[in-house]
């Protein structure tokens, strides 16, 4: 269940089996200058299936949005045999139910996602990365609110502690498109203080390794990151997602259990299927 099964370049979809790897399915993108635009971690070992169920994404996910931005059809598996489809293999395909989105971040609890037809996207001609070091959670939040305000477009929005100046934050802003939109960018963000070169580095601290999330109001990233106290974080600060190491800071979520257990029963009524998780 690894296989490419279709790619049509000139409509910019691919319909691919679920067993197949992300990387992959971006290689095979790839040599027609094409890309499907989600960068979770480790996508040599993240099949497409384990990526719809989890929800998976990456720093890009400011400027580009999440996997399910991007799936147009989708074959499911359910608990009693039963193969069933949901959307189709055109971008404007509008027949039936939408219950791809009931799937994708259900963690193979309601059905098992063995097919999926995506929407691609051209491959950027060129990504740039910069960042500023904020010397407080305050001073960085004043700076996310410049860019928030300003006419930038990034596609990476994120603040981390992980810096090696101790004590210091820093902000990154990544672009990506066409040379001259991307230089364009770059020029306005130094404007901004944005002068110095970055990457993406920072992200393999976290790859592999056991860590916590947290998920807030973007208008609240800060709030969040003074929880921690000093812990090491790597926060999507357009998002307001935050990965961070140590114990679980106790939040004011809460999850709609009952509508979770009504789709569990309806979808899996034998309970075949993993259980819904309980964080």
């Amino acid at each position: 269940m690894n296989r490419l099964l279709e790619h049509k370049a000139e409509d910019m979809t691919a319909t691919v089996e679920a067993g197949m790897t992300l990387a992959e399915l971006q290689k095979q993108l790839g040599k027609l200058r094409q890309w499907l635009p989600v960068d979770p971690p480790d996508p040599q070992g993240l099949s497409i299936e384990k990526l719809l169920a989890t929800n998976a994404s990456g720093p890009r996910r400011f400027g580009y949005g999440t996997i399910r931005d991007y799936v147009i059809g989708m074959g499911i598996v359910l608990a009693d045999g039963r193969m069933i489809h949901s959307g189709g293999k055109v971008v404007k395909n509008v027949a039936g139910y939408d219950l791809m989105k009931l799937f994708i971040g259900s963690r193979g609890c309601l059905g098992i996602i063995v097919e999926v037809t995506f929407k691609v996207l051209p491959l950027p001609e060129m990504e740039q990365f910069v960042e500023v070091k904020c010397a407080s959670p305050e001073e960085a939040g004043q700076s996310i609110e410049t860019v928030l305000n300003s006419d930038l477009a990034p596609v990476v929005m994120d603040l981390h502690n992980l810096s090696p100046v101790a004590g210091r934050l820093s902000l990154v802003l990544g672009f990506a498109g066409t040379r001259e939109d991307v230089e364009c960018q770059r020029v306005k963000a130094a404007e901004l203080g944005f002068t110095q070169k970055s990457s993406l580095d920072y992200e393999g601290v976290f790859s592999g390794a056991s860590f916590q999330k947290m998920s807030v109001l973007p208008s609240r990233i800060i709030e969040g990151i003074r929880a921690l106290n000093n812990a090491p974080f790597v926060a999507r600060a357009g998002n307001g997602i935050i990965y961070y190491r140590g114990s679980r800071v106790p939040t004011n979520q809460s999850r709609a259990v009952k509508l979770e257990k009504r789709l569990k029963d309806e979808f899996d009524p034998k309970h075949i299927l993993p259980e819904l998780l309980n964080e």
